[in-house]
């Protein structure tokens, strides 16, 4: 079923941090008004990327997750600066954050976070042929990189340690076009 887009009657602002939070009094084709909240992101999106050292072994990163106050498992992923675009900010955090490069980088497709209530869009990028290459980063520590195989993904999947949704995500799409792509 296609409907059309609610109408928008007002918008009310609010900067908070990064992001700019947003009160919004709409009009659904019902007649039917409330109000939602959603956050904007002020940036240029961001990059989650799936690093193949081979066929069958990416590259994770463990670094401290702040919300969790906790070390977390996962894949490279940062924010894309001004200017860049998704496989040149997958290029750079890659090598910022697994001190490596890639050869070949293919965007596989964007994903949101929560879509209900945010703008913000991460771009999944797969990594494949690396080298060895080390950019100064942001990170406060070095992260430790994990080879993990992509056969067992069904272990990694249920890891206390391994948690955040993009990363999970990232991992069965990248496999599933890996597959395809043999």
């Amino acid at each position: 079923m296609s409907r059309r887009l609610p109408v928008i009657h007002g918008v009310e602002e609010e900067r908070i941090g990064p992001f700019r939070q947003e009160q919004l009094d709409l009009e659904f084709s019902n007649g039917e008004r409330r109000r939602f909240q959603r956050l904007v992101s002020g940036g240029h999106g961001a990059v989650v990327v799936v690093p193949m050292l081979d066929d069958d072994t990416v590259l994770l990163v463990r670094e401290y997750a702040a919300g969790l106050h906790r070390y977390e498992l996962g894949l490279v992923k940062g924010r894309i600066d001004a200017g860049e675009t998704p496989v040149q900010a997958a290029d750079r955090e890659l090598k910022e954050e697994a001190g490596y490069g890639a050869r070949r980088l293919d965007v596989l497709r964007a994903m949101t976070l929560a879509p209900t209530y945010m703008s913000h869009q991460s771009w999944l990028v797969l990594a494949r042929d690396l080298y060895p290459e080390r950019l100064a980063g942001d990170e406060p520590e070095e992260l430790e990189v994990v080879p993990w195989k992509l056969t067992e993904l069904d272990q990694l999947m249920l890891r206390e340690d391994f948690s955040e949704g993009r990363s999970l995500a990232a991992l069965f799409i990248a496999r599933e076009w890996l597959g395809q792509a043999r």
